[in-house]
């Protein structure tokens, strides 16, 4: 009697665990972003973060979605790469949050000027910053992400 108990314990720890394991496994795999938002990739650690897609209207993201254009083509796979540092990303998501009103409106040259004079200041190490020519006030991405391709 007491060993039909011991496996009778036995098979509800094993259903547990596995439940457990079921569970954890659906919210490890579930990294869809919430409706309305998207997730992107950012820097070449590519740090993901989720935004919302009304964003990609916005001059800064515009920009963005050009720099990465250049530099990657059109990918059929995988998720959407910007050619940024993660932190000047980071820190455009953190004045659009604040103020979208105000600070939707600005490009990125706008915001890299924004921002290296207010946050970062010698900001010039970034590789979202090359450095100007004569023809381009600011051109972002000194380091391609990828080695192998030309900017």
């Amino acid at each position: 009697m007491a060993s039909a108990i011991k496996k009778v314990n036995k098979i509800i720890q094993i259903v547990r665990l596995r439940q457990v394991v079921q569970r954890w496994k659906t919210k490890s795999l579930s990294r869809t972003p919430p409706p309305g938002s998207l997730a992107v990739y950012v820097g070449l650690e590519l740090q993901r973060f989720v935004i919302p897609t009304r964003f990609l209207n916005l001059p800064v993201f515009v920009g963005l979605l050009h720099k990465a254009e250049e530099e990657f083509g059109f990918q059929t796979s995988g998720g959407l790469v910007l050619p940024c540092e993660s932190g000047f990303f980071r820190e455009i998501l953190n004045y659009l949050e604040k103020d979208e009103e105000t600070f939707g409106g600005l490009g990125l040259d706008e915001f890299f000027k924004m921002i290296s004079e207010a946050v970062f200041e010698p900001f010039d190490q970034c590789s979202c910053k090359e450095s100007s020519s004569a023809s381009r006030r600011h051109a972002f991405i000194t380091t391609p992400l990828l080695q192998k391709t030309r900017v």
